[in-house]
């Protein structure tokens, strides 16, 4: 898909809240409390006999101060678990680690179970369900239980691997991979791709310049379209997802005489403090290698990281590159081009795997300089990228290779070592 429109990407933003999904099991929680008292004239008569009202409201008791319980406790896990993602591997990754189904879900049924069980307790003291709506009550606290059950097996399993680097690395994997299968299906996410901007944009093209200062997020792709079909301009996109920008840099430059609305413009994209993962491969390269660099620091001196971290920017480029083989041989066909957005009159720039191995490659090479074992797997990772049928990343590869090595000349201290190491090493392409 290409890129949504701000209100799709805002509810998706919106979604992923912790606390949207509590106060949605809440008023659930709430909801259900109600229900029963709805239901309480379909109750057989003597069906309260089986069921007593104190013991609906022990029940309900117990609930509540144990899931006020639970609900703090797994909120100082979370705190702690921050910490430790933190120090062990990237601050950058923690909205991976901690925003996801499995924790919104918890928090979410244990939250609601403890309203769930106040509001309930409230109602049945207060005589509102009459003398036969604590039956109903019982049956669907009976039910919230079952939940609970489920919920807390749950989390318990993943509390158990969740500081784990290796389940950080791979949830940084598997979010870099979704970006760059995205920008390898549809390179220009929407618009027209762009290899080179510099020489594709007119000289009398007019910038529009930014009001905010921070990292783009994403962008209105749709409106973008639909302001250089109305105006009859070119559009030409000068800042993408992850992109920093400030009150004077350009968003888009427009090219031709018609009338655009640059307010629209710069509506269309949406700046924040921070980088996200959604349309940012570059941004996950990053973090990538930041958890590779901070394996290598002295302090943790960990370089099998390093080297999974090296395995794992491999597996992701090598399919980028064979998901964009067949986007190509799929969009052979005029109907399949004109899908792709080739008839747009907006471009963008498409990714550089130059800037993709210098994200991943430059820290790892810079930081493990001094270590053979991380050299060589850096090297035998270039050559396999290099033989990738990518013309643009063969030579990006073979010049990653040959800088790799001149840090690796300087950090060495054994000849046999620089001698082992000059073996891997790609041939210049100059």
């Amino acid at each position: 898909m290409s890129l949504s429109t701000h209100w799709h990407w805002a509810l998706r933003q919106l979604a992923r809240q912790l606390w949207l999904t509590a106060l949605l099991y809440a008023l659930a929680a709430v909801g259900s409390v109600f229900l029963a008292m709805l239901l309480t004239p379909l109750i057989p008569p003597g069906a309260a006999d089986y069921v007593t009202p104190e013991a609906a409201d022990r029940v309900l008791g117990i609930l509540a101060s144990s899931m006020l319980a639970v609900t703090t406790f797994s909120l100082a896990t979370m705190v702690t678990a921050h910490g430790a993602v933190t120090g062990n591997t990237s601050p950058r990754a923690t909205t991976l680690v901690l925003d996801n189904e499995i924790t919104r879900h918890a928090l979410g049924v244990f939250i609601g179970s403890f309203l769930f069980s106040l509001v309930g307790l409230v109602a049945l003291n207060a005589g509102v369900y009459g003398d036969q709506g604590h039956v109903v009550l019982f049956a669907l606290t009976a039910l919230v239980i079952v939940l609970i059950v489920v919920a807390l097996l749950r989390w318990i399993d993943h509390l158990s691997h969740l500081v784990r680097v290796s389940e950080t690395t791979e949830r940084v994997e598997n979010a870099t991979l979704s970006a760059l299968l995205e920008r390898a299906r549809r390179p220009g996410l929407g618009a027209r791709p762009c290899r080179q901007m510099a020489d594709q944009l007119p000289a009398h093209a007019r910038a529009v310049r930014g009001g905010e200062v921070g990292y783009v997020r994403h962008i209105d792709m749709p409106a973008l379209i639909n302001a250089a079909e109305t105006a009859g301009v070119e559009l030409f996109v000068c800042a993408v997802p992850g992109a920093f920008v400030d009150i004077t840099s350009p968003l888009v430059a427009v090219a031709g005489n018609g009338d655009v609305d640059d307010d629209a413009l710069r509506e269309a994209f949406a700046i924040g403090p921070t980088r996200t993962f959604d349309y940012d491969p570059r941004f996950g390269l990053i973090v990538l290698a930041e958890i590779g660099s901070r394996a290598l620091s002295p302090g943790i001196n960990d370089p099998g990281t390093a080297i999974d971290i090296i395995g794992r920017a491999t597996r992701l480029l090598t399919r980028w590159v064979e998901a964009k083989r067949e986007a190509e041989r799929e969009a052979k066909s005029e109907a399949a081009a004109e899908k792709a957005g080739s008839k747009a009159r907006v471009w963008l720039p498409a990714l550089d795997p130059f800037d993709l191995l210098d994200d991943i490659v430059t820290p790892l090479s810079r930081d493990g300089a001094a270590m053979l074992s991380v050299q060589q797997r850096l090297q035998k990772a270039l050559a396999s990228l290099a033989a990738l049928p990518d013309a643009d990343l063969q030579r990006a590869a073979h010049l990653h290779s040959r800088r790799a090595w001149e840090r690796a000349q300087q950090a060495l201290s054994m000849d046999f070592e620089r001698e082992a190491l000059a073996t891997l090493v790609l041939p210049s392409q100059d």
